[in-house]
């Protein structure tokens, strides 16, 4: 049998020679299949999963045919060849082994297919375990269920009744459960009617059939002469054994439902801990009185009902509690941002199919930072709860106060995974946190575990951008303090980033990277205007129905009045001059075309010095990249990328007087700077105002 679940796999560069420990402890073994030279390495536990002793495995492949029977081997070569015909990046399947003793055991394979440039699969790294007990545990349990089935086949009226009301959650879903035609053949019964107790009073929420109300009776007291408000009043059922004790004992109720052709009828007391709650009424139309044990069932019926309802009730007020939890966690207005078109939605989760709204974790935030950055924020806190909620909103809080502090976005990221796992509770998180510079389009972008962002091209087209990820927020107790790689990307004018949860794409049964090509085709046929294409993106949720969704978009657009700035890239490897020359000239010459007036020279130094910084304490290149910032107070923006981690640090100057000063320097000829993590590396920045709005090169 195939298994699609197979998940990527790395291993350390010695191995097998130490294996992973990890796989050690929950007794997986490991290969290493080299498919061009056709030789496969498998590590000891490997080979007690196989049954064989170093000594009778040569590395390959072919070899594991005296353990593997050959119809276990064609399905397992097929399920591989397929995968590697695909072009798929895993595998996953179970097959049998034999053992030495004639046993045959279950195993289970993944793999992971390494490919080159070109696609062409070259290398296979994987797992073995034995899934014998895993698979005979999940036959067991089918076993299991096939006889609860049968037990619940033959239950008696009670049981179908209280397995009716198992999933209703809220007052409705209790009443729908007892009222629709299945619940009504468990209850015997053609119809019923149903009140609650509220200050003294019955209130009906349940009439009965169509045409079957009585006016009057919406709302009764508890000392009225009705059939309902006696079971309430002396916590005690009413049978009525035929029309004519119904006619008898309660004339004026029978005289407004004598069209029904009612015979008999039971009201039963709703009491939980000795108090009434409701009451509820049963009406027959084929037959006449109870027996003693037909009393004693429906006796035993009002108090299961009863329970559900009351459990209905305090859900309700929980999710009435949590909603405005909720609300009030949420940011109550977005800011608006100079340079973008914003949209944000919110949908709750739906149970029951339309009948109601769950309460999660997923939220969104909108973080106005210095120097006209905005900081994007999408997350979604495990859980469907008050507890989630709250999680939630201390996660929102922490986050943007870290972001408005100024910290980079992977510092931001690791503090909230901190604070989270500090809270001490046993939700995780998943989060997307995107750091935007909207005057030059740049992103930074951050993911904890999240869903990889979406953006939609000015013609229309829609693309994932696929960007680091590191682990949930949350697990720092766990995995020690997690770090996050830093995304980045540039947002062109006209287009449109797309942030979302997972109940936008996920589906039961369906796979995630299907359900965001299908979410990427919706945002490509779908409306430019933010607002319009928000909308339609929920309605869609809408019509799906399952989790909640938190949606954010956001489109960079460009002003009438605004020019877009220029940009200049080069890269300058050591030990090249006239990579450094070409660079130098393309910064006197770019500031000079932008109008950088008396500050040219100044930008000229410095950000030589930023280059010459890279070339001399760093074993990698130096990417220049310079930036005419347009709209609001014109600048030019100085960038100096490279590989090394290691930051920036002020030294004294040397005795010679030529060193040292660098960070003076820059300190005092820019208007701002700083230094930003990117991937492996960092990018140290700095912008200069000049006097008049530069002209693109």
């Amino acid at each position: 049998m195939a298994d699609r679940g197979a998940h990527p796999l790395s291993f350390p560069d010695d191995w097998p020679d130490h294996p992973d420990p990890i796989l050690v402890l929950n007794r997986m073994g490991s290969f290493d299949w080299d498919l061009d030279a056709g030789v496969m390495q498998m590590d000891a536990q490997a080979h007690e999963i196989f049954d064989v002793r170093p000594d009778e495995y040569d590395d390959c492949p072919t070899t594991l045919s005296v353990r593997i029977p050959p119809a276990e081997a064609l399905r397992l070569d097929a399920t591989v060849s397929q995968a590697l015909k695909d072009g798929r990046e895993n595998y996953g399947a179970y097959f049998r082994v034999r053992r030495r003793d004639g046993s045959m055991r279950w195993t289970h394979t993944q793999g992971y297919i390494r490919r080159d440039d070109t696609g062409r699969p070259h290398r296979v790294i994987g797992i073995v375990r034995d899934a014998t007990q895993e698979l005979d545990d999940a036959e067991a349990r089918r076993e299991q269920a096939a006889q609860e089935n049968a037990r619940r086949r033959q239950t008696n009226i009670v049981q179908l009744t209280t397995a009716a009301l198992a999933h209703a959650r809220t007052v409705r879903e209790v009443i729908d459960a007892l009222k629709d035609t299945h619940g009504l053949t468990h209850l015997g019964a053609t119809s019923l009617v149903m009140g609650l107790v509220e200050a003294g009073r019955i209130r009906l929420v349940a009439e009965g059939p169509e045409g079957s109300f009585v006016p009057g009776t919406d709302v009764t007291r508890i000392d009225e002469p009705y059939p309902m408000s006696e079971a309430v009043r002396t916590l005690s059922p009413r049978f009525i054994e035929s029309p004519e004790d119904f006619a008898d004992r309660y004339p004026g109720l029978w005289e407004g439902i004598t069209g029904l052709h009612i015979t008999s009828a039971a009201y039963l007391p709703l009491i939980v801990q000795g108090r009434p709650i409701g009451g509820m009424g049963l009406l027959y139309s084929d037959r006449r009185g109870f027996t003693a044990d037909e009393r004693n069932i429906l006796v035993a019926l009002g108090s299961s009902i009863a329970q559900s309802l009351q459990r209905a009730m305090f859900y309700e007020q929980e999710m009435d509690l949590a909603q405005k939890l909720q609300q009030a966690m949420l940011p109550r207005t977005i800011p608006s941002v100079p340079g973008a078109d914003l949209a944000v939605r919110y949908r709750a989760a739906t149970i029951g199919g339309s009948l109601g709204r769950d309460i999660g974790g997923d939220w969104y935030d909108l973080i106005p930072l210095p120097g006209g950055r905005v900081g994007a924020v999408i997350g979604d806190v495990q859980g469907h709860d008050t507890h989630a909620a709250a999680v939630m909103g201390q996660l929102r809080i922490v986050l943007r106060a870290y972001a408005a502090e100024g910290h980079p976005p992977a510092t931001v990221m690791a503090r909230a995974s901190v604070f989270l796992d500090e809270l001490d509770t046993d939700r995780s998180a998943t989060c997307l946190y995107a750091e935007a510079d909207l005057s030059t389009g740049l992103l930074q972008i951050v993911r904890a575990g999240h869903l990889d962002p979406l953006v939609r091209r000015a013609d229309g087209s829609c693309r994932r951008v696929c960007v680091p990820g590191g682990l949930p927020l949350g697990l720092s107790a766990e995995f020690g303090r997690l770090d996050y790689p830093v995304g980045t990307i540039e947002l062109d004018p006209g287009e449109t980033l797309l942030l979302c949860t997972d109940g936008l794409v996920e589906r039961p049964g369906s796979d995630v990277d299907d359900g965001i090509e299908t979410l990427s085709a919706l945002i490509a046929e779908g409306p430019d205007d933010v607002r319009e294409l928000a909308d339609r993106l929920i309605d869609v949720a809408e019509e799906r129905g399952g989790d909640d969704v938190a949606l954010l978009v956001l489109r960079r657009r460009v002003l009438d009045s605004q020019r877009p700035g220029g940009r200049l890239r080069q890269r300058v490897t050591p030990g090249d001059p006239e990579a450094l020359a070409g660079a130098r000239r393309m910064i006197r010459t770019a500031v000079g075309a932008w109008g950088a007036g008396e500050r040219a020279d100044e930008i000229e130094l410095v950000a030589d010095e930023m280059i010459t910084n890279v070339l001399m304490h760093t074993e990698g290149a130096a990417v220049v990249t310079l930036r005419a910032l347009t709209g609001g107070e014109p600048r030019v923006r100085v960038e100096v990328e490279d590989t090394s981690s290691a930051l920036p640090r002020r030294r004294e100057a040397g005795e010679s007087g030529v060193s040292g000063r660098g960070l003076l320097l820059i300190e005092a000829l820019t208007d701002v700077w700083g230094v930003e993590a990117r991937g492996g590396g960092k990018c140290v920045w700095c912008e200069f105002v000049v006097e008049k709005e530069p002209d693109p090169v």
